[in-house]
């Protein structure tokens, strides 16, 4: 995206950055200080940012220099930001929109969204809410993009990286998966890529043009939950100054992945139960309920079955989000795929910190196909983009990764451990995966947290 003598004259606010740029931002608002903020925010994460006062001076721009995402106020003088909405959808199919409003209804956030809109943002909003809408568009935009290239591919990868027969096995199951409408629960440990499965199975079925919404069940404090899921009227409670559409009315028409479902709390399980039966919510603060068309797509890390044994997860919404199960695989089952993902993330890291591309050297690639990888794919991009950051010569070797990946080194491995040995090593291992996180080393374990506190104790060496 770098300039030339053919692009459009960039007006003064345009930021210049020497850093390699990846995705093109226009942002349009007629308050110069709205205007400012969104734009600085942006440009300091790496985007290339545009901006207009008005409608028409963005379509001006538009019809000169396609852009990857346009984030645009809703009320503006003239021609409102909803036409723009409009203009954009029937006319850069590729260009993606975010709507910012501070005059937010939830019926201006389902017009919105059905006109084209992906994501509805409420004036005042944070900057990371900002950025985090941003990056949920351009991922989708990113999925969809690699869904159409290499046409020659039999099978589509959906953005996922992988040719095992273990990820064979999910590309068969994702196209299946599209095709009905019924609910998915998708299983598998973190850091497998769930998140991804979920927007394969969304944007290969017939939503695929409609949101797709995601929510960490997990991130969100259980007395805000309903407020967040499904809204709440002016005056509900202490603070609700203006009606809020919930998530189930941003994603009507189209998909709510409801990442680590687990995590929900019984009430509230209660009520998504009624919402899978009845179709429709009630915001907070209504009597009047809302029908909702939403696919639900949930996720999870943890055993359900043994949850609901334990009557902390019920029984009757288990059966409801499973009546399809697709599981995830972990790394350490998939072979050379490990390979290919770090010539990926290689690939990747090394263009984003702009310098040429390292060769891993045959021990190190060794070394990282032999670990257990018990952070998966998220734990293997950090290891990639740590190396790429920390090493400055052409080569990574075995010295350069994490201490405890060293130990999967060749040479590291024999028969002549101890089982106390073996335990120890493997409990460092999920440890350093997890950046030492107990409770999700021990859920990895299979075992509680005393038990591994107790087993922490037993071996000193063991961080």
């Amino acid at each position: 995206m770098s300039p030339d003598k053919n692009s459009p004259k960039k007006n003064s606010s345009e930021i210049i950055s020497s850093k390699k740029l990846f995705s093109s931002i226009l942002v349009v608002d007629d308050a110069p200080d709205t205007l400012e903020m969104i734009q600085r925010n942006l440009a300091a994460r790496g985007y290339r940012v545009y901006t207009a006062p008005g409608v028409m001076e963005a379509i001006r721009l538009l019809e000169q220099s396609p852009v990857d995402l346009v984030v645009t106020d809703l009320k503006m003088p003239k021609v409102s930001g909803m036409e723009l909405v409009k203009h954009v959808r029937e006319n850069l199919p590729d260009t993606e929109v975010i709507m910012v409003t501070g005059y937010a209804t939830v019926e201006g956030a389902v017009e919105a969204v059905k006109t084209g809109a992906q994501e509805y943002l409420s004036k005042p909003f944070t900057d990371e809410e900002l950025l985090q809408a941003v990056k949920r568009v351009l991922d989708k935009q990113r999925i969809r993009r690699t869904q159409t290239l290499s046409p020659e591919k039999p099978t589509p990868t959906y953005g996922l990286i992988g040719r095992s027969k273990a990820m064979e096995k999910v590309y068969d199951a994702i196209s299946r998966a599209a095709s009905t409408p019924a609910t998915i629960l998708i299983t598998g440990e973190s850091g497998t890529g769930k998140e991804l499965v979920a927007r394969a199975i969304h944007y290969s079925g017939h939503r695929s043009s409609a949101p797709f919404v995601p929510i960490n069940c997990g991130a969100i404090p259980q007395e805000l939950f309903e407020s967040e899921l499904f809204g709440h009227v002016k005056g509900a409670f202490t603070g609700a100054s203006d009606a809020r559409a919930g998530f189930f009315q941003t994603a009507d028409g189209g998909t709510i992945f409801l990442d680590e479902i687990g995590e929900m709390s019984l009430a509230f399980q209660v009520k998504l139960l009624r919402v899978l039966q009845d179709k429709e919510v009630f915001m907070v603060g209504s009597t009047r309920p809302r029908k909702v068309d939403v696919r639900i797509l949930a996720a999870t890390n943890m055993d359900l079955p043994s949850l609901v044994k334990k009557e902390t997860f019920r029984e009757d919404l288990f059966f409801r989000i499973s009546v399809i199960t697709l599981e995830v695989p972990p790394l350490r089952e998939r072979g050379d795929d490990v390979l290919l993902l770090v010539q990926h993330f290689t690939q990747k890291y090394a263009r984003e910190s702009d310098r040429s591309v390292p060769r891993f050297s045959d021990d190190a690639l060794q070394a990282m196909k032999s670990y257990s990888w018990p952070g998966n794919v998220r734990e293997l991009e950090n290891v990639i983009q740590r190396a790429i950051v920390m090493t400055d010569g052409n080569t990574i070797d075995v010295p350069d990764l994490p201490a405890n990946m060293r130990f999967t080194a060749p040479h590291e491995k024999g028969l002549h451990r101890t089982l106390a040995e073996v335990e120890a090593e493997h409990i460092r291992n999920v440890l350093a995966g997890v950046n030492g996180n107990k409770t999700r080393a021990a859920e990895i374990l299979g075992i509680d947290r005393k038990t591994l506190r107790e087993k922490l104790k037993a071996n000193p060496a063991t961080p």
